[in-house]
């Protein structure tokens, strides 16, 4: 395949390197902010080989393609290279006129998109340390987890959770376009040893004579992202009056110096306080019916993927994880997925068009591994029927999910791979999982068949 003239296509029909304002990725589509969007041909983008479909949402142009799409980018990257982040002088003259909820979806994306992978792969380790802890404790009545090797890999799969803050402070830096470095250093003062320990000690904490608010910052998710946001535009003040001969170590000191203060004062306490406030919400519409949280979690997820704002809920099950070691959200997410792939199963049985038959099976088995935009945009969505197969069977499998009170104890893709990442929560809530997923794929597989779609002629 040549990813070279894919690229090339690409960029063409988003109207040439000079209309992308910006770039990024996610697992399976281009997210690209353009300047004029009259510019864009959606109808040649999405015939590109390798394209499965082109949206339009919170702001971008958004191309799916599916588990290649990095080595497309990393070819339109080539072709029109994105500017930096890390200078010190920083200006742009490209009017963004996204308005402000798209903006607030595509920024929330842009943070928490790139830092997916490494948590799902620790998902993945923490999911299979946990049934390995439950096998040897069962079989053999042996606490592996007391052992050296244990506790090594554990750490690794904690790692990104306990330094959330530095994390988002580099992710949250390059979407503000400020400083990364700068923005880390905050987020690992926040996580730093000797500053932990004052902050959950007994005694009360102050700073230059004043009160602090005492707060555990280590795996926490909003305060960094506020105060990378306010550093983003302190520092630009500074570039715009410090003289430029002394810019290069005044700029970055007197950005600490402004925004560690600021952040124990201010923006820590507002976004822990914030966090606790979104974290109440959901726990108090899944504690008023888990049922029917798991159920509408279930069976709208995918049509958020639709538009990509299923990433406007993801930092809910980040921090769920971050603060208490578990998370629902995904155990849902799970069942929407495995609609997915049951749906796109049930149109491989039931199509007669052989290119059809062809794209159905390879959407589901892709869906299975968590990616379903195959299947969506590939078949279900496509052919419709089969989409509100899906959405039912999805709803039910959640609301099952829901009453069992399944929950994972890491943020993991939600997919055939991290069924044991639910292991964890006991046989019951075990069996209301893998009971979600079996109803959720089995039965819109059947429902789809039964129900049946217009078929596409060959």
């Amino acid at each position: 395949m040549d990813y070279k003239r894919i690229a090339e296509d690409i960029l063409k029909n988003l109207g040439g390197k000079e209309n992308i304002n910006e770039l990024t990725h996610c697992m399976t589509r281009l997210r690209i902010k353009v300047i004029d969007s009259s510019k864009v041909n959606k109808d040649k983008l999405s015939k590109i080989e390798s394209v499965i479909t082109v949206v339009e949402s919170m702001g971008q142009i958004q191309v799916v393609i599916g588990n290649k799409v990095t080595k497309v980018y990393e070819e339109i990257i080539k072709l029109a290279p994105q500017e930096g982040s890390n200078e010190l002088n920083r200006s742009s003259n490209k009017k963004d006129n996204t308005n402000l909820g798209n903006k607030i979806l595509s920024t929330i994306a842009g943070i928490f998109t790139p830092v997916i992978p490494a948590i799902a792969g620790s998902g993945m380790i923490k999911g299979i340390l946990s049934v390995l802890a439950m096998y040897y404790m069962n079989k053999h009545g042996i606490n592996i987890k007391e052992t050296q090797s244990y506790i090594i890999l554990n750490a690794l799969s904690d790692a990104v959770f306990y330094f959330m803050p530095i994390i988002l402070g580099y992710t949250a830096a390059k979407v503000f376009k400020t400083n990364e470095i700068i923005a880390m250093i905050i987020g690992g003062t926040l996580c730093y040893p000797a500053f932990t320990a004052l902050m959950t000690g007994e005694e009360l904490v102050s700073f230059l004579g004043i009160n602090v608010t005492k707060a555990t910052y280590t795996s926490s998710v909003i305060p960094i992202i506020i105060a990378v946001w306010v550093l983003s535009y302190v520092e630009r003040f500074l570039i715009k009056y410090i003289p430029e001969v002394i810019k290069i170590i005044v700029v970055p000191t007197l950005s600490l110096l402004i925004m560690l203060p600021a952040t124990l004062f201010i923006f820590g306490p507002i976004g822990i306080y914030l966090g606790d406030t979104i974290s109440w919400l959901y726990k108090s519409i899944y504690g008023f019916s888990p049922t029917l949280c798991g159920a509408f979690i279930g069976g709208l997820w995918c049509v958020l993927v639709i538009f990509g704002a299923h990433r406007a809920l993801l930092p809910i099950g980040i921090n769920d994880v971050a603060q208490t070691g578990r998370q629902n959200l995904l155990a849902f997410a799970g069942a929407a997925n495995f609609s997915q792939a049951g749906s796109a199963l049930g149109v491989f049985f039931k199509t007669k068009n052989k290119s059809l038959k062809t794209i159905a099976m390879s959407a589901s088995i892709t869906a299975l591994f968590g990616i379903t935009e195959p299947a969506i945009y590939g078949t279900n969505l496509r052919l419709k029927k089969p989409m509100i197969c899906a959405v039912i069977c999805g709803a039910i499998g959640g609301g099952i999910m829901g009453f069992g009170g399944a929950y994972g104890n890491a943020f993991a893709n939600q997919g055939i791979l991290t069924i044991p990442v639910y292991a964890e929560a006991g046989m019951t809530a075990f069996l209301s999982y893998l009971g979600g997923c079996a109803i959720a794929f089995f039965g819109s597989a059947i429902l789809t068949y039964i129900t049946g779609f217009e078929d596409i002629i060959e």
